[in-house]
């Protein structure tokens, strides 16, 4: 399918296409700098128009059982996976993410989030007793939905697949820049059996759409993954309705090697989380925290390490990185990279001129500094590109101080002894944490600390987010 097909024509408002009140926003592929789309500038008309198509449905929808709306989840997930190759080329059009991940990450674990959460309804516990009271557990409402461009799949199933669950409905607005799998996931979800109206699409800009969908008096939560900057603004307008608000925010993970760690293993899986979807990764791992005596051994494996990924055209399968999302970030990026050399830390691997043979499109290349300081703006803020920076430390204490000494606590990873390490994850300010490269569980709960953000995502925790909470005494 040629991403000319994508075309949006309209928000997908009460199980079908309703026109834009407004104009349209192109849709750039970051490989070529080509348009290959274009949706509707949505407006706070059509947020209207939609949460009244969501209010509508509410009540049909919440009335049915746990186990009905699992049957309707699992068709879901279903329906994704019979058109894994459209969404697939969909993501790599419209982000870059190169075509192989694009198949596994982009749209391999949004089904197998789905299949979690709906096994998830036979087990919750709906309704319990606690001495004399009743406990229950009812949808929240409408429920708003925003999510940024890396993921454009993964982000909001996160949020459709217990919110559905629940019992609630939702108003969905993507990222401006990656647009296109919503008309997918809502074609998805009507052929799926989700009721007309459970779930709509508004298109639009976060200043216009996603403004009036946080201070919108109807929506009844909203569920923000983005910037932490963004998830600010949010959080503002929509305090005036006090409306619930879930936010997973930025992060700036760090891979903690210590000195009873492999590591080969440990450098390669670090360089992995740092450069996977080129950084772009809200959970990745951009900082390595190593013992000063061994931060040498350490720059040389990363270095060969970095030199196995392939930069170039995203729909390659044999590419490890593609452009960046857009030729803004690609600025944004090299400017950070720039400002580490400015700062004088030690440039090993990159740098922040073009990749050799890639004249155009928002290419960076794979980048490694090694003797940063901590204190750095590289080691501080998150550059959300494939940067990774190699901090040394002197002692334990001085690693998890480093570790945790950002305004963010999103992820990190640990390698070391199996039980040392442990203890070490056990110290860290952070949501979530890998020791020795653990598997990713969809049932874990994820989230952030700090201004990482709010709230968790994923098995039990993550539905419990759009649930109300009732006692009632007899």
């Amino acid at each position: 399918m040629t991403p000319s097909t994508y075309t949006v024509t309209g928000h997908w408002i009460g199980g079908g296409i309703l026109a834009g009140s407004a104009g349209t926003l192109p849709v750039v592929n970051p490989a070529t700098g080509d348009i290959v789309a274009e949706t509707p500038a949505g407006t706070a008309a059509d947020v209207d128009r939609a949460v009244t198509a969501a209010r509508a449905a509410l009540p049909g929808w919440a009335t049915t059982t746990p186990r009905q709306r699992a049957a309707v989840l699992r068709a879901v997930a279903a329906g994704l996976a019979a058109r894994q190759e459209e969404i697939a080329g969909a993501i790599t059009a419209e982000m870059g993410s190169p075509i192989a991940m694009s198949r596994t990450a982009q749209v391999g674990f949004p089904a197998a989030v789905i299949e979690s959460v709906a096994g998830l309804a036979d087990e919750f516990a709906w309704t319990e007793e606690v001495g004399n009271s009743l406990i229950v557990r009812e949808p929240i409402g409408v429920v708003g939905a925003i999510t940024p461009w890396n993921f454009p799949l993964q982000q909001v199933v996160s949020k459709l697949a217990p919110a559905l669950l629940a019992g609630n409905t939702m108003v969905f607005k993507p990222s401006e820049n990656a647009p296109l799998t919503a008309r997918i996931l809502a074609e998805v979800t009507a052929e799926a059996g989700v009721p007309a109206g459970v779930f709509n699409v508004v298109y639009g800009t976060g200043a216009v759409v996603g403004e009036a969908m946080s201070a919108h008096p109807d929506i009844d939560m909203i569920s923000f993954t983005g910037s932490t900057r963004a998830g600010r603004r949010i959080s503002v307008a929509a305090s005036e309705t006090v409306k619930r608000v879930a936010l997973e925010l930025g992060g700036k993970g760090a891979t903690i090697i210590l000195d009873d760690a492999d590591l080969p293993t440990a450098v390669a899986k670090g360089v992995m989380m740092a450069f996977a979807n080129g950084g772009q990764v809200c959970g990745a791992w951009p900082r390595m925290l190593v013992p000063a005596s061994r931060q040498d051994e350490v720059v040389a494996l990363a270095v060969e390490a970095a030199k196995q990924y392939t930069v170039g055209d995203p729909t390659d399968e044999a590419t490890g990185i593609g452009p960046m999302a857009s030729e803004a970030h690609r600025q944004k990026v090299v400017g950070y990279i720039e400002r580490g050399i400015a700062d004088g830390a030690r440039l090993v691997f990159g740098g922040p001129d073009r990749p050799e043979g890639l004249a155009k499109g928002a290419y960076v290349q794979p980048t490694i500094f090694a003797d940063v300081d901590p204190t750095s703006v590289i080691a501080q803020e998150e550059i959300f590109g494939p940067v990774l920076t190699i901090i040394p430390y002197a002692d334990e204490e001085e690693a998890v101080a480093i570790a945790n000494g950002t305004l963010y606590g999103l992820t990190s990873g640990v390698f070391g002894e199996p039980e040392h390490a442990l203890a070490v994850a056990r110290r860290l300010r952070v949501g979530q944490v890998d020791v020795n490269a653990g598997q990713w569980n969809p049932l874990a709960p994820f989230g952030g600390y700090k201004q990482s953000g709010n709230g968790r995502e994923f098995g039990r925790m993550g539905l419990e987010e759009f649930l109300e909470t009732k006692s009632i005494q007899r």
